[in-house]
């Protein structure tokens, strides 16, 4: 009996000490990674961001919300009518947009805000000529 325990011990030893030769004798085949689009960089993607521009909803000129696709002449309209924005999510709130327009611009746009001196410069009327 223990002669068969002896034998059992060394047939497994034995077959895991020639697995492991086989292992590292032949190294595994390494094939080079895919280069990746230039585009999917993270660096790229972010100078890619920086270049394009957000549109402020609060002041764009009708020529400028026209560039930004799906966004027609009867939404612009009712964007330029419907301003100031606090923030860019008003344009569903405020029904100027639907959600699923929305949805297609939100990364183009943004609300910023007048700045207190052009508030006091814009409501200043200008003086009347004689």
């Amino acid at each position: 009996m223990r002669t068969l325990w002896i034998k059992a011990i060394t047939t497994i030893v034995a077959l895991t000490f020639s697995v492991a030769l086989s292992l590292a004798a032949e190294p595994a085949k390494k094939t080079p990674p895919a280069a990746k689009p230039e585009a999917t960089k993270p660096a790229d993607s972010k100078k890619a961001a920086a270049k394009q521009e957000l549109v402020d909803i609060n002041s764009a000129s009708d020529a400028e919300l026209k560039a930004i696709p799906g966004l027609g002449d009867a939404y612009i309209a009712k964007i330029v009518v419907n301003r100031p924005y606090a923030n860019k999510t008003q344009l569903v709130s405020k029904k100027v947009l639907p959600e699923s327009v929305y949805e297609k611009i939100k990364d183009k746009v943004i609300a910023k805000q007048a700045k207190k001196d052009d508030k006091k410069t814009a409501a200043k009327p200008e003086p009347k000529k004689k």
